[in-house]
């Protein structure tokens, strides 16, 4: 086994649906990172987003530039551009999946923010796109919503961004605070404005610092190596999945606990995937296995099978 594609058990024991009434099911110890595509567009150079829809599809999209996202197998296979008429893509950072009246909604992030001098952040809001019969997705999508949204305590740079279904919150993670800070959205404010207000909901300290190795190793990205670059958290809001330059961390939350108490308690970690700019991670759609890619070219799609 490869060390730099050793999955790193830090806690003795992890244990799926427990908490829940379900039966136990173990992460599996040995598990590793595996390639399971190699994207097929080209125009996916900095993926910094990445969401698992219906129809086995994954949605992704750059960090900057064209205001699209783009369909793809697990193969990586180009299922198609999709274009949203009337955004724009400043920073957009990450992407995420929530429910609405006609079917699930996606939410694109605009919320990178390096110089934490943006008084706002962006959110888009479209239907999921759905495939034409021939496997194809539509070239366009009607913006449905872009409301701006505001922190409670000024501008943050924020990479990681996922809905949470046991509050019905968009949840925000910050990348550039010591310790990252938790930030929430009711989606039944995001309707409400055109301009809302994030709540603060806490720090989060449990994300293991740089060592001196990292710091010496990766000058430029040495201190950030830890910082949180995506986030998702599963279908049943059991789990969340912390992606950073250097490790993937996952959390359980218990039945009666809030995600801000659940990302304060010690995760696992995994070290890997083998790039120094993973930036998207999604469950999928299975929700047993987590796929992560990364802002490089030629462009992987990893799996990490969980149990």
């Amino acid at each position: 086994m490869k060390p730099e594609l050793t999955i790193a058990l830090i806690l003795t024991t992890f244990t799926i649906g427990t908490a829940h009434g379900a039966p136990q099911v173990a992460i599996n110890p040995d598990a590793e990172f595996n390639t399971v595509a190699m994207l097929e567009s080209k125009e996916l150079n900095e993926v910094s987003g990445i969401q698992a829809g219906e129809g086995g599809v994954f949605f992704m999209h750059n960090d900057e530039g064209s205001p699209s996202f783009y369909a793809a197998d697990r193969e990586g296979r180009h299922l198609g551009k999709i274009t949203i008429r009337d955004a724009k893509n400043r920073d957009w950072e990450d992407i995420t999946r929530i429910p609405g009246e006609s079917g699930p909604l996606l939410v694109l992030g605009d919320t990178g923010d390096g110089k934490a001098d943006n008084k706002t952040i962006r959110l888009y809001i479209v239907a999921e796109p759905r495939p034409a019969t021939d496997g194809s997705y539509p070239e366009e999508a009607e913006l449905l919503h872009r409301p701006k949204a505001y922190y409670p305590d000024g501008p943050r740079d924020c990479e990681a961004m996922a809905y949470d279904p046991s509050s019905e919150m968009i949840l925000f993670l910050t990348k550039r605070d010591f310790p990252p800070r938790l930030y929430g959205l009711p989606i039944d404010d995001i309707f409400q404005d055109e301009k809302v207000k994030l709540r603060f909901l806490g720090e989060v300290p449990s994300l293991r610092a740089p060592t001196m190795a990292d710091l010496l190793s990766h000058k430029k990205r040495g201190q950030w190596i830890s910082q949180p670059t995506g986030m998702d958290i599963s279908a049943d809001g059991r789990l969340a999945a912390v992606i950073t330059y250097r490790s993937l961390y996952l959390f359980e939350r218990s039945e009666n606990e809030t995600w801000i108490e659940a990302l304060r308690k010690a995760p696992v970690e995994f070290i890997g995937p083998p790039r120094l700019h993973d930036e998207a991670v999604t469950f999928g759609h299975d929700q047993r296995s987590v796929y992560v890619s990364t802002e490089q070219r030629p462009t992987p799609l990893y799996q990490l099978n969980l149990w």
